[in-house]
């Protein structure tokens, strides 16, 4: 039976992908958003389709820190208000419920992160601080963009960056594993 390596290559393409692109971030702006983090009441996270999973996976962890978190859109999330941080993410930045969330964050005092690749969309406009993510938008469909379909790039990386900044975040704390695994999920 031959073995297909497909798959093996396809994995170093994809982590060679992210990679690039998350060697590329711009250090200062991920200092500034962990330090945002620290001084914020409560944390909502916005994002559409693979982005919002992404994010929230990132908000469960940031729970396990010991933030407030909610995820736009469940029916427990309260209101947004000043002194709370909303980080959305969108690709290319225009996603009409996502903005039309900026802008109401925006009204409400609170403080808006972006994390997209369009550093001109509305959503990045609007907001108080922006990561650029230099991944291929999902309608990119050029060879050099990225050999992932759509907006894969981009999804993983907006995770893998979160998942740095909440291990930084972590590490700052001085709390264990066993201190984070106590918020862990019991009722699954």
């Amino acid at each position: 039976m031959r073995q297909d390596n497909t798959t093996i290559k396809n994995l170093k393409i994809i982590l060679a992908e992210n990679e690039a692109v998350l060697s590329h971030m711009e250090g200062r702006s991920v200092a500034l958003l962990e330090d945002r983090i620290k001084s914020v009441k409560r944390i909502f996270f916005a994002g559409a389709g693979r982005t919002g999973l992404a994010l929230k996976m990132a908000a469960m962890r940031f729970m396990h820190l010991g933030y407030n978190v909610h995820i736009m859109g469940e029916t427990t999330t309260p209101a947004i208000l000043e002194g709370d941080m909303l980080i959305v993410g969108s690709g290319s930045g225009t996603t009409t419920t996502l903005v039309s969330a900026v802008e109401k964050a925006k009204r409400q005092k609170a403080t808006v992160v972006a994390i997209t690749t369009a550093k001109d969309s509305p959503i990045a406009r609007i907001s108080d601080h922006i990561l650029i993510i230099k991944a291929a938008v999902k309608t990119d469909f050029g060879e050099s963009a990225s050999e992932q379909y759509a907006g894969s790039l981009f999804e993983q990386s907006v995770l893998i960056m979160l998942d740095a900044v909440f291990m930084k975040l972590w590490k700052d704390s001085g709390l264990t594993k066993e201190d984070l695994w106590t918020k862990h999920a019991n009722l699954e």
